[in-house]
């Protein structure tokens, strides 16, 4: 592999990774449209490096808040073993920890039929129209009147809604982070709380998808000539991923998202169009 097409595979998964636009929707379409090189098939090594670099800009950017939530899991689970069951019981950080845990209990079921859906990936023309349904999502969200819950606010309830859109976005064209934001905004979250949680959430998903990935990755080693490329593709992975957060806390603060929305149907159409 050549470090400029690392570089350009790496730039494409963090951008589209925390963007609401969908990574696998977009990864699909290179390839099934422009005869790009699968990279789950033949670079498999590549592909769970380049998670690992966009979970890793997540712990970069959200470092203040996530590091209390390491203490937090273990004093949660000591309230627990003492019978401590009410919401009340618990400090912000533990909420979090438990809310993170509600909203990825959906996934579970989800790897189930995860092989089915992968079908999918090979249908441009149906990856088109996910794409204008998550267009659809993301325009619909920005009309929903602006909440205000914060973390001492949300309910267990208001977790597994956004779980829920999380596990939806198992479709490609469907986007992760878009799902679990408007998720976040149905419920009544702030639109900046709503962000946060949702690049939170995605820490669980994005780790748990690749620990069951390792077996395969300890027989697919990286190839010695590909180390340089692979490096150069997931420091700018890492670097995408890092500006794409960024960019959407921005958002979130100073305008809304419909940006995306137009971007995404554009592209659902292009898909539709030549798929």
């Amino acid at each position: 592999m050549s470090i400029v097409s690392a570089i350009f595979y790496g730039i494409i998964q963090g951008l589209t990774e925390f963007l609401p636009v969908s990574s696998s929707g977009h990864l699909s379409i290179l390839q099934n449209i422009f005869g790009m090189e699968n990279m789950e098939e033949t670079r498999f090594a590549f592909t769970v490096l380049l998670h690992f670099a966009t979970l890793a800009a997540v712990f970069i950017v959200y470092w203040k808040d996530i590091i209390p939530l390491i203490p937090a899991f273990f004093t949660m689970i000591g309230k627990l073993f003492h019978g401590k069951f009410r919401l009340s019981s618990y400090t912000n950080d533990e909420k979090m920890v438990i809310f993170v845990i509600l909203a990825t209990l959906p996934l579970v079921p989800a790897m189930l039929v995860k092989k089915y859906v992968e079908v999918l990936y090979g249908y441009t023309k149906i990856i088109g129209l996910i794409l204008l349904f998550n267009a659809a999502v993301l325009f619909v969200s920005d009309m929903l009147s602006r909440g205000h819950k914060e973390i001492g606010d949300v309910k267990p309830r208001n977790a597994l809604v956004v779980g829920l859109c999380q596990m939806c976005a198992l479709l490609p064209g469907l986007s992760r982070s878009g799902s679990t934001i408007t998720g976040g905004l149905t419920q009544g979250f702030s639109r900046e709380f709503a962000v946060k949680f949702s690049f939170i959430l995605s820490i669980p998903a994005i780790l748990g998808a690749n620990i069951l990935e390792i077996p395969e990755l300890v027989s697919n080693p990286v190839p010695s000539g590909d180390l340089a490329a692979y490096a150069a593709g997931m420091l700018t992975a890492l670097l995408a991923g890092i500006a794409a957060m960024k960019l959407l806390i921005y958002i979130s603060r100073r305008t809304n998202f419909r940006i995306f929305s137009y971007y995404c149907a554009a592209v659902g159409v292009i898909a539709l169009i030549f798929g």
